[in-house]
């Protein structure tokens, strides 16, 4: 299968090479590789029987899934999805929001893309799944059977049972339907609050910001996203987020909404208690998987749809990916959900191959993840946890400006790396992941930190402080190595 033509080529590389935030635009990770022409040995199986593979859900678990099948075989496919007809970068909603860019801007493929690869697009919600007769029940009354089904309905925004949180003027960020009521009930809005101190908490602040609305935000944790970020990571965005005018809460949670006389929500009142006048308030709480639906259709079910490590549920022939798939033995190095989107893109890659060809279990490697707070840039690779055992050592560097760090965790025995937090600082994610899967020694890494370095040319470099810092720590003596030395490092040679 070859590229589609798309909208913009910006869009078709987010989609194929991974989603990295830019200061109010994007740029792209590096590392992830577009679809290669396989050679023969995983060409089209023309042989293979006809099956019916129908996946619930068009995010990037579901659309990755439906485009390997089709890669891989010949197999019908039907994509269902009630959220919208099309694919779109999910991960672009806030800037669609932000005015930065289009819908169609974020939409990666023509519309004729799906007919030209023989993926039928269904838009409607399933309502029933019948696992003995292989069965769908659609909203629109028709049912569809399948002989291979997957389940990538991806997640929800969590509510945690606050008095008014069903009142107008209350939502999350996690859907397009999500989008279009944030739109609406911010129309007028001059002042917002936003419940949740992770990710989606940080961009829905952005996004209030950026049409001039007042923005508190209601933070658990004594620290932001304090649950992942070692603490100087952490305080570095408490910072920022308070640089930018966000009215950042600390230690403090949401005691009730308050609603007026036409059931629109006109405060809130926290654990302070403080009550707060808001048009807007923003459930950023995490999400959970969006299984609802499957409650009495006897597939196992924990959090989210439970597989083993061939995304195999308990009922036959059906799989689940993406944000509502809970592993029951978590792989080496993850957790049980894996509601990130780079994962979604690998389990889909994985399932394909499992549906069309011989089954392998899913073996994600090295752990990556990137976001951004307001500003910076967060980049991370591998194993660094908020805080780690006395085995373990940091080396850890920040910028006088306290909005760029690199911290570099290593095995104290062995010496060898186990992870990288880069702040403000973009490092090349398969030099990365090279040095960690390798157990490449902290001194040797230095030595060859240059090769990490993704910056654009004539961009400051850090590398020298960072050994310097090195150095000061531990009475080496090491230098790094000289540019035309790394090119191996750097693109694998």
């Amino acid at each position: 299968m070859g590229y589609p033509p798309c909208r913009p080529l910006f869009i078709r590389l987010i989609f194929h090479f991974g989603w990295v935030h830019f200061p109010s635009m994007a740029y792209l990770h590096e590392e992830a590789t577009p679809i290669p022409p396989g050679p023969p040995s995983i060409q089209p199986i023309q042989s293979a029987p006809m099956k019916h593979v129908v996946i619930i859900g068009n995010g990037i678990a579901g659309v990755t899934a439906a485009r390997y099948i089709r890669k891989f075989s010949r197999y019908s496919v039907t994509l269902i999805s009630a959220e919208s007809k099309y694919f779109f970068s999910r991960t672009a909603l806030m800037y669609v929001y932000m005015g930065h860019m289009r819908m169609e801007d974020i939409t990666p493929y023509e519309p004729w893309f799906w007919d030209k690869n023989d993926i039928s697009l269904i838009q409607a919600y399933v309502q029933a799944v019948d696992i003995h007769q292989k069965k769908l029940s659609l909203s629109n009354g028709k049912d569809m059977h399948y002989d291979t089904l997957v389940i990538a309905s991806g997640s929800t925004f969590n509510k945690f049972d606050w008095p008014g949180q069903d009142l107008e003027g209350v939502g999350g960020l996690y859907s397009l339907q999500d989008l279009d009521y944030m739109e609406t009930y911010t129309r007028k809005a001059n002042r917002a609050v936003v419940v949740g101190g992770g990710l989606i908490g940080i961009e829905m602040a952005e996004m209030l910001l950026s049409r001039g609305i007042q923005t508190t935000f209601l933070v658990r944790e004594n620290s932001y996203w304090s649950n992942v970020l070692p603490a100087e990571e952490s305080a570095m965005v408490n910072r920022h987020i308070r640089e930018h005018h966000v009215d950042l809460r600390l230690g403090t949670e949401l005691k009730r909404i308050i609603g007026d006389e036409y059931g629109r929500v006109k405060a809130v009142e926290t654990s302070a208690g403080d009550t707060i006048e808001c048009q807007w308030v923003g459930l950023t709480a995490g999400v959970r998987p969006n299984v609802e639906f499957l409650k009495h259709s006897g597939i196992e079910l924990g959090k989210g749809v439970k597989v083993d490590e061939f995304f195999r549920t308990s009922a036959p022939d059906v799989y689940a990916i993406g944000d509502c798939a809970e592993f029951r033995t978590a792989p080496l190095g993850r957790g049980t959900l894996e509601q990130i989107w780079y994962s979604g893109k690998m389990h889909g890659e994985q399932v394909a191959a499992n549906i069309c060809k011989e089954s392998t279990p899913y073996q994600p490697g090295v752990f990556f993840n990137s976001a951004k707070f307001f500003d910076i840039e967060y980049q991370t690779y591998g194993h660094v946890p908020p805080t780690w055992t006395s085995s373990v050592d940091s080396l850890y560097w920040e910028h006088p400006d306290g909005q760029r760090s690199i911290r570099i965790l290593y095995e104290q025995t062995s010496q060898k790396v186990l992870g990288f937090n880069l702040m403000g600082v973009r490092y090349r994610h398969k030099v990365c992941e090279r040095w960690i899967r390798n157990e490449t020694p902290i001194a040797e890494v230095l030595l060859d930190l240059r090769a990490a370095n993704f910056d654009p040319e004539f961009f400051s470099e850090y590398e020298p402080l960072v050994i310097a810092q090195y150095n000061s720590k531990t009475g080496s003596n090491l230098r790094l190595r000289k540019r035309r030395q790394l090119f191996h490092l750097i693109f694998g040679r």
